[in-house]
């Protein structure tokens, strides 16, 4: 007890000491030297130190970026973050500064991406269209993507509503519901496996089916996928907040918060033939034409990439082989919960 409260007293200090500083720029090109593929390098999560209380710490004064060095914390050592995210409470043993969204194979916000290269970018798509993802021969990867024009603007404002996941001969939907109040409390999540609903039940539910295994990752909203030997992704719905909207010029108004998925990716038996918007920044000869210096550095060539349907593997970049060797296609699932 002793020790508890010594460590309790002394881990804020702790905390800013560790922290170190770097520019963007700066920060993209400590992304760019991590390994391609990140499941060789990822830590395993740790539980985080028993009885250790929530805090808040000030941002006043601190740089846009930080880096973490707490051993302590697995998920987020040595990552840069924005500091804005100090502020997030330590939860469930990942890390304090939500660094899912910072690591390789994350898909968030407007939608961002970071890359197996480490590289982020931006890539818009269309809203109330379909993008191919990742495509390997058995793993076939989705977005659906909504979003609102903007006048002054010559593209969407978009973010991932849905993901269509294709693997052996098996189709898993996942997708926020519309919603116009943003409640916390409320599930806002909806998945459907093989055509069948999935019903979310409960803080500790639990799904499995043969290699296939879903869980929660919080009380409502957010899920993990996995599949063995083959990929584990995390989901969260998140909404458009009244200043987010305000700050980016977004617009959202209170009929729809655009409740949308951030979504984490982490794969462990790509081929080096694997494509899609993200899926191709894992293959080890994988050479980025991003501009990594620019303020939003977006990845073009939307048409390579559009597909016509959240199960659909009829994009022109498509790796995609079913176990019988017949593409899936326009299952139209996905088509009554957008």
């Amino acid at each position: 007890m002793k020790m508890m409260s010594s460590l309790q007293l002394w881990f804020p200090l702790l905390l800013i000491i560790s922290l170190t500083f770097e520019s963007p720029v700066a920060g993209q090109q400590h992304a760019m030297d991590m390994p391609a593929h990140s499941s060789s390098w990822e830590p395993t999560p740790k539980p985080l130190i028993p009885g250790l209380p929530p805090f808040q710490l000030p941002t006043a004064g601190l740089p846009k970026r930080v880096r973490c060095l707490l051993p302590f914390f697995p998920l987020c050592f040595s990552l840069w973050h924005s500091s804005s995210r100090l502020l997030k409470p330590l939860f469930h043993g990942l890390c304090f500064l939500q660094a899912s969204c910072n690591m390789p194979g994350a898909v968030c916000q407007d939608p961002r991406f970071v890359g197996g290269d480490g590289v982020t970018f931006y890539f818009h798509g269309r809203k109330d269209q379909d993008f191919c993802l990742v495509s390997d021969t058995n793993l076939h990867i989705n977005g659906h993507f909504i979003g609102k024009r903007n006048p002054k603007l010559t593209r969407d404002f978009t973010w991932v509503q849905s993901i269509g996941i294709l693997f052996d001969d098996h189709e898993l939907l996942v997708g926020a519901k519309r919603t116009s109040t943003w409640d916390d409390n409320e599930e806002h999540l909806f998945m459907f496996f093989d055509n069948t609903p999935l019903s979310i039940e409960g803080k500790n539910w639990i799904y499995r089916n043969s290699s296939l295994q879903i869980s929660r990752t919080t009380p409502t909203n957010g899920i993990a996928i996995e599949v063995e030997n083959s990929f584990r992704i995390t989901a969260t719905v998140v909404p458009i907040s009244a200043e987010e909207s305000r700050v980016h010029g977004y617009n959202i108004t209170d009929d729809d918060c655009f409740a949308h998925l951030d979504l984490g990716f982490r794969f462990f038996n790509l081929s080096d033939e694997v494509d899609g918007v993200l899926g191709q920044t894992y293959r080890r000869n994988y050479e980025s034409k991003i501009k990594v210096s620019a303020n939003m550095p977006v990845m073009g060539d939307k048409p390579k990439y559009l597909t016509s349907d959240i199960f659909a593997t009829d994009c022109p970049v498509s790796r995609f082989v079913s176990r019988n060797a017949i593409p899936v296609l326009d299952s139209g699932v996905c088509n009554n919960h957008k």
